[in-house]
């Protein structure tokens, strides 16, 4: 191969290269976002809750409004604040919806309350922080999250 040749095929792959290692756009990618959330809780064997929160996500603040039930083992009282990431969200309106979740905990006073949950459009949240007050709990949790 001539020299000249050989420098443009080498050119030309170097180009492709960089096309392809480009990444993609902000607006077509998948985000995190922080969550922080306050919650009350109370049960006997079937329990429900309820709290607000902000999902900062791409710069801004998006408070939102929190309901849940859960089955099986539970007994007791809490209120608690989670803070934690959202991940898999491509538009604001991903993080709106039910979440599923199964897990368990218990709290004299205070402990430490841990969550994963995952909704159907893709979005899991990890969030832990300290609670206060008194329960055990050994259940399936379903969460509804709407964006105010």
């Amino acid at each position: 191969m001539r020299p000249a040749r050989r420098a443009f095929v080498i050119r030309l792959a170097a180009l492709a290269l960089l096309a392809v290692s480009v990444p993609v756009t902000p607006s077509l990618a998948q985000a995190s976002g922080q969550v922080r959330v306050k919650i009350v809780k109370a049960g006997l064997l079937v329990g429900g809750g309820a709290g607000s929160g902000v999902l900062t996500y791409r710069g801004r603040n998006y408070p939102f409004r929190m309901t849940g039930v859960s089955l099986g083992i539970t007994a007791g009282a809490t209120v608690g604040r989670l803070d934690g990431w959202a991940s898999g969200i491509r538009h604001i309106g991903d993080f709106a919806g039910t979440y599923s979740s199964v897990g368990g905990g218990a709290a004299l006073v205070g402990g430490v309350n841990g969550v994963h949950l995952r909704n159907d459009k893709g979005v899991t949240m990890v969030l832990q922080g300290p609670k206060a007050g008194v329960e055990f709990a050994a259940n399936l949790s379903r969460i509804t999250i709407s964006l105010r």
